[in-house]
């Protein structure tokens, strides 16, 4: 097993730390996501954070960590009598993005159940992870099903495995620790609420502080026996602590009026439910313990809101998590827990962790591999001035319209993409519409076509007594419908034709609106924008629609209409996306009034590119923005030549009366 880098190695990232700390101090807390860059240590402390971990008793030789006090009566390898067990380190397991469901929850012996009345079960990470931690790196990117079993395993404290009713059950009760690029998009609603905490980390722009994360970081690839052993007195102490925090924890007092704070503060920030309440409590509380204190003060619930609420404040995918801290005093103050705390006028906290939590280094940095900052997206401004150009035509980007709730648009046809919620597609979860011979390991049993294809061969067999006798060329896969997410390719026209300042304010609304319906449905999006004499890709194919909006918000205007240029790169960028994920079937929706300019014949050469498209089956839909009393009707041409539909801003959203949810005209409907 190789040496892991030692926590208190890590250089600065103190929120991070903390939050990490907090957990092993009261696991009741609910875990930690970590936000940030690449390159920002963030895998780096949570396998850390391991090491640190106060071993754990279990009863010997039972699969699920039993503890030997209070075991499991539902234990599948039970029943276990109390007494005595073994010590061994806490694990870490981790789950991979690609993992199989099997792998997750466990693996049930469908065959020998069937045939012997047999529970022979394999168990999975979440059995793994009972009584330790779950890690799961790049938690954005966790496919749809996986995070529902999730959810499940987090809100019951137990895993069940299911195969046509045939049942295991047994405990998972873990610390959910993750780890995203908020650029590679964003999480489920649900999920993100799951976790306890987050932390957003950065990599320091302080050149001292960069150089020690590099020195370390050398010295620990060079010899990572010797550069633990270096930091082997700090981790211990580093340990001790913990474990001195986790004797003080059921000590801690939290009186009336810090309770107050924090039904206050949670109130203030208009949170969902009462799940921030109470985690907000109990961080607190283990921010008094991690101090060495039996009583909860002011800066521990100050600390407690900023760790546990910015993410749960979040209104829509566009909205910046975070808090605004001089909200937060003044709840605070208004609120004081005079009556309670020991100290009502000791420090606030501001923002950091109390004196003392973590080990001493410098305040920023981190202590993982690269350290290159991600490409940044400019930030968004003010209202600009509306009068002001910035020369050569082009004006300056202007505000999106409210975004609203948009009609059902998908692709015709049956898919095989990732899982999302957009349009159809053979899943593995979903409605069962038919039954096939497994292909590997056999999942969904339909019970039906298995005991069918069995029924006929049972003389043979020499069946005798009143059990069917099953064989595994007997076993059949259900074969499932459910809803896969697509690659929405957004292609925006940003000529002086759509510069009008209403006008494209109430475009950018219509695309805000697609790119959150694109969000909410598991899609990749991509952007490409077309002014003046070319195309460019805005944004290539993401999960992040953040980043997509981002770019919107900052979209300039102006210049001719290469209709034909922007048509052109969306194919060039759909070919080398297939290429890439060949399952992932594309949607392509052109926003733009038609009106092309710019060359010879340039009406003619939009026609031909959108062809392009029409003859390799793209199902593409178009937005026309024409306004005015005299329509040319150039987008509905334009969404004819691609095979396509067009629908006018109007027509888009879900409420409008303009008729039903229309589906994309592909290619095939086009032709039959």
């Amino acid at each position: 097993m190789s040496t892991p880098y030692p926590f208190t190695a890590i250089v600065g990232q103190d929120d991070l730390r903390l939050g990490l700390l907090l957990n092993a101090v009261s696991p009741a807390v609910g875990g930690v996501l970590v936000r940030g860059e690449k390159g920002t240590a963030k895998s780096t402390a949570v396998r850390a954070l391991a090491a640190l971990m106060p071993e754990v008793a279990v009863v010997p030789g039972c699969r699920f960590s039993c503890a030997p006090g209070s075991p499991d009566p539902a234990c599948p390898d039970g029943p276990h009598e109390p007494g005595s067990g073994v010590s061994r380190a806490a694990r870490t397991v981790e789950l991979p993005v690609g993992a199989s469901e099997d792998r997750l929850v466990g693996a049930l012996d469908i065959e020998r159940a069937l045939a012997e009345g047999v529970k022979a079960f394999e168990p999975g990470l979440l059995a793994d992870a009972h009584r330790g931690i779950l890690y799961v790196d790049e938690v954005n990117l966790l496919h749809d099903h996986l995070v529902d079993l999730l959810l499940d395993a987090a809100a019951m404290g137990a895993s069940y495995v299911e195969r046509e009713g045939v049942s295991v059950r047994h405990a998972a009760r873990f610390l959910l620790v993750g780890t995203m690029n908020p650029e590679e998009g964003e999480l489920r609603p649900q999920l993100l609420d799951r976790f306890g905490l987050t932390v957003e980390v950065a990599a320091s722009r302080e050149t001292d502080l960069r150089v020690e994360v590099v020195r370390r970081r050398l010295a620990y690839d060079d010899d990572p026996a010797a550069f633990a052993a270096r930091w082997a007195d700090e981790e211990g102490a580093l340990r001790a602590r913990i474990v001195a925090a986790r004797a003080l924890l059921p000590r801690v007092r939290l009186g009336d009026g810090a309770l107050r704070q924090i039904a206050a503060t949670c109130a203030a920030f208009e949170v969902d439910g009462m799940r921030a309440d109470i985690v907000m409590a109990r961080t607190a509380t283990a921010l008094a313990a991690w101090a060495g204190r039996e009583d909860v003060l002011a800066e521990d619930v100050r600390q407690a809101a900023l760790l546990a609420l910015p993410h749960r404040r979040r209104r829509n995918p566009f909205d910046a998590p975070g808090l605004d801290e001089e909200k937060l005093d003044d709840t605070l103050e208004q609120n004081s827990a005079e009556d309670d705390d020991p100290d009502p006028d000791g420090p606030g906290g501001g923002g950091r962790p109390p004196e003392g939590d973590g080990p001493d280094t410098p305040p920023q940095g981190e202590g993982g591999a690269d350290d290159t900052p991600a490409q940044s997206v400019p930030e968004q401004g003010g209202e600009p001035d509306r009068g002001q150009s910035t020369g050569g035509g082009e004006q300056q980007p202007v505000r999106a319209g409210e975004p609203f709730r948009t009609k059902m648009l998908s692709v015709p046809g049956l898919g095989e993409g990732a899982a999302g919620r957009r349009s159809r597609a053979r899943t593995e979860h979903g409605r069962t519409t038919g039954a096939r011979r497994p292909q590997g390991a056999l999942t969904k049993l339909h019970l039906a076509a298995t005991v069918q294809a069995a029924a006929p061969h049972q003389r043979a067999r020499g069946r005798s007594g009143r059990g069917l006798v099953v064989r595994r060329d007997d076993l059949r896969q259900a074969t499932r419908e459910g809803r896969e997410g697509n690659l929405v390719l957004f292609v925006v026209d940003a000529s002086g034709s759509m510069a009008a300042r209403q006008r494209m304010t109430a475009v950018k609304g219509a695309v805000l609106s697609l790119l959150m319906d694109a969000y909410q449905r598991r899609d990749k999006v991509g952007l490409i924008t077309f002014r003046g004499k070319d195309a460019e890709v805005a944004l290539p194919p993401t999960s992040s629609v953040d980043a997509a909006a981002a770019r919107l918000e900052m979209l300039p205007t102006g210049g001719r209409t290469p209709v034909a240029a922007g048509l052109l790169k969306a194919h060039d960028v759909l070919r080398v996306e297939r290429l890439r994920d060949p399952s992932r079937r594309p949607l392509l929706v052109v926003v733009t009034d038609g009106r092309a300019t710019g060359g010879p014949e340039p009406v003619a050469l939009a026609a031909r590119a959108a062809r392009l498209h029409e003859a390799e089956g793209i199902a593409s839909v178009v937005v026309d923005c024409e306004s005015g009393p005299v329509r040319l009707g150039l987008a509905a041409s334009l969404a004819g030549d691609l095979g396509g539909t067009a629908v006018t801003l109007d027509e888009l959203r879900a409420d409008s009366i303009a008729g039903l949810v229309k589906d994309v005209q592909g290619y095939s409907r086009r032709v039959a």
